[in-house]
């Protein structure tokens, strides 16, 4: 029996990738830590496992592995502390809130032998890996550009308080897209120009940027990433890209695979998620990976790398010139 530990549920992707973890035969959580209490407690109580107050209590134990899902800012002290207690790991995005964070982050779990995985849950989309497996069999002909968004609504609370978060909807919802850019391509972004405001909210942080990117070879790319949808709307936001190929053009919309559901109400209308599991996709493959000791498919590099683009997004809006990388 695999015992994987959930370290902090600050971030809402926890419950997600708790309630996976429990439908895995073979695999149990194996215990909580939450430095809040009251939440640590409710979540050891709903995931019928034990609660840790103490993070070296918690990582002594007998777990395998833990998942991460603290404030962005607390992820590198979590990641290293897990790492030195041989734990494999399994962090939410973005890596780290800082370039130099993140390597040493990479640094620490690569002289402790412990995987390091990021979570992308993106890159288990039905329909990205579908055309992934196009790009790959050159159906597409070579890429010539990349139009993606990534909108979403405001998650509020820590995400809005740069010290924790690192930024606001730039770095929340850049990573994501960077990521799979990257995985569809081959290449790095080189070149970084971006306009980052607030435009939604009244918040201290930026809830939305447009971003064109450069990559390598010559690929060119935008990216729309905000916190711009309200609370009535149909849905969470879109993850879209339409990758422009010499051959043909496909576009794809992660939240595509649903059903309208209308109702009397304030949100009368709302969109069902018909599609696959993402989040489980993930955590499966995080577990097949322990298991095997298989490189995982999304490393601390791959982090680091997505994180770069969004870092130098910030510093392009700061100066107002191009950044190259």
């Amino acid at each position: 029996m695999m015992k994987i530990g959930m370290m902090s549920f600050a971030h809402m992707h926890a419950y997600s990738y708790a309630n996976c973890l429990m439908t895995l035969p073979d695999v149990e959580i194996g215990g909580i830590f939450d430095d809040d209490p009251d939440r640590g407690k409710k979540m050891a109580a709903d995931f019928k496992t034990t609660y840790y107050s103490d993070q070296t209590d918690f990582l002594a134990s007998d777990i395998d592995a833990v998942i991460i899902c603290s404030e962005n800012n607390r992820h590198k002290d979590m990641v290293i502390a897990a790492a030195k207690a041989n734990k494999h790991i399994l962090c939410e995005k973005p890596i780290a809130t800082t370039v130099a964070d993140a390597k040493e982050m990479i640094r620490v779990c690569q002289e402790a032998d412990v995987i390091f995985q990021i979570a992308y849950p993106v890159r288990f989309s039905a329909p990205i890996r579908a055309l992934k497996t196009r790009i790959d069999a050159g159906e597409l002909g070579d890429i010539v550009a990349f139009r993606t968004t990534n909108r979403g609504q405001n998650p509020d609370g820590w995400f809005i308080d740069a010290a924790q978060s690192g930024g606001g909807a730039v770095i929340d919802h850049t990573v994501h897209m960077v990521d799979i850019m990257r995985w569809y391509s081959g290449q790095e972004v080189t070149e970084v120009d971006a306009v980052v405001d607030s435009y939604f909210h009244n918040i201290a942080v930026d809830d939305a940027g447009i971003m064109t990117l450069e990559f390598a070879n010559g690929i060119i790319a935008s990216h729309d990433a905000s916190w711009s949808r309200f609370p009535e709307y149909p849905a969470w936001g879109d993850v879209v890209i339409e990758v422009i190929g010499t051959k043909q053009t496909v576009k794809v919309n992660v939240s595509n695979e649903h059903l309208r559901h209308f109702t009397r109400g304030e949100k009368s209308l709302s969109h069902v998620f018909v599609g696959n599991n993402k989040d489980f996709d993930l955590i499966v493959d995080f577990i097949d990976c322990v298991t095997s000791g298989a490189r995982p498919s999304i490393t601390g590099f791959d982090g680091l790398k997505s994180l770069e683009v969004a870092l130098a997004a910030y510093e392009s809006n700061r100066l107002g010139k191009k950044i190259q990388l």
